[in-house]
């Protein structure tokens, strides 16, 4: 493989979540000559995810909120690239309102929050705001909650952002396929396996999520990955319009997030060792309305549209895994586990141009697979 940015490398990227049709647009509309081939599974995350984006709040720290925060920084970028293209993300900033009812808790918010200010301008103003007025931004709210109310907190629809990406990848010269593959050896370098075929490829980016390891499987690798299940419960409110409504985000797992029309999305499990089975289930219904309702009783009349479920990929440190597998011309890009609506798109573009022999950013270092070897 030779080059940089417009030469013509053919690369196979498998997997077509949020982290497989990023990459692909990435590198499609840097000249490369794109397959995605992925083979359609029940319980896809990025089918299932909120899609809040809204970093800076957020209790992590290191390597994970550098990607968090990178991610967020990068979606003005991408929304406009893809409206230039007519493709809508259903991306809007809606702000992002963290909620509590003690001052000790909103105080610690605030000053991570200002904090991280100067280095992340995309979250625009930080402000105090009262139980009164927490209720006038989200009517379904508890009479005591104040909050910090985050200006330049964002959402975005996962399945609009998934379908938008592979359409400007596929504008961009990408073909798509559908398949089960797996990666063989050949020779000093790698093919992909159709089971009625073996192409060859420059290189070969690995985005299979939670499923990634069978993708591998025949190259000796195995990451320390695990599927965790995730359930979301979509609602509708009657009568509300909640389209510029803010995600609120307790102090904890759990959150809301609004999108157009009268629809409040509910979520979200954190199973760890579920498997790959994506079932809703009662106690997975029960959990997620219940802290629904502890924050928001006014949703108890909503009705419930759907219970959405996606199977996170998680890594054992809680670091994605983004780069090169050794010498082989094999990259991973897999590991994100709650956190992919906001990253997938940065990390895409940056390791496509990792894939075609450019410097990516060091962020992207600290997620290096090599910290497994």
């Amino acid at each position: 493989m030779s080059g940089y940015l417009g030469d013509s490398v053919n690369v196979a990227v498998l997997g077509s979540g949020v982290a497989g049709a990023s990459t692909a647009y990435a590198l499609a509309r840097r000249g490369a000559r794109v397959s995605i081939i992925d083979e359609p599974r029940t319980g896809q995350a990025t089918a299932a995810g909120a899609g809040i984006i809204a970093p800076w709040t957020s209790a992590v720290d290191g390597p994970f909120y550098e990607l968090y925060a990178a991610g967020a920084g990068h979606y003005p970028r991408l929304v406009d690239e893809l409206a230039d293209r007519d493709i809508a993300i259903g991306y809007r900033r809606s702000g992002a309102l963290v909620v509590a009812d003690d001052d000790t808790t909103l105080d610690e918010v605030s000053a991570r929050a200002s904090a991280r200010a100067d280095a992340a301008p995309e979250m625009g103003e930080i402000a105090r705001v009262s139980a009164e007025e927490t209720s006038a931004m989200f009517p379904p709210l508890r009479r005591d909650l104040a909050g910090i109310f985050v200006s330049g907190g964002a959402r975005v629809d996962g399945r609009l952002l998934r379908a938008g990406l592979l359409q400007a990848a596929i504008e961009s010269g990408a073909e798509v396929r559908h398949g089960l593959a797996r990666i063989a050896r050949d020779g000093a370098g790698v093919a992909v396996d159709l089971g009625d075929d073996i192409e060859r490829y420059d290189a070969v980016v690995v985005a299979a999520g939670a499923w990634s390891n069978a993708v591998l499987a025949d190259l000796g690798f195995d990451l320390p990955l695990a599927p965790q299940r995730g359930q979301i419960v979509h609602l509708s409110l009657p009568g509300a319009t909640t389209t510029h409504w803010p995600s609120v985000l307790p102090v904890a797992s759990h959150y809301l997030v609004c999108f157009d029309g009268s629809r409040v999305v509910a979520g979200a499990t954190r199973e760890t060792g579920s498997g790959f089975d994506p079932r809703v289930t009662a106690a997975g219904q029960r959990e997620v309305i219940d802290n629904a309702l502890s924050i928001a009783p006014g949703l108890a009349d909503a009705t419930v549209l759907e219970t959405r479920v996606g199977l996170r990929p998680v890594s054992a440190d809680g670091v994605p895994y983004l780069g090169r597998l050794g010498d082989l011309p094999v990259w991973v890009n897999v590991g994100f586990g709650a956190a992919g609506l906001t990253m997938g798109p940065y990390v895409g573009d940056q390791l496509a141009i990792g894939v075609l022999g450019g410097a990516m950013s060091p962020l992207m270092s600290t997620a290096s697979p090599s910290r497994i070897n």
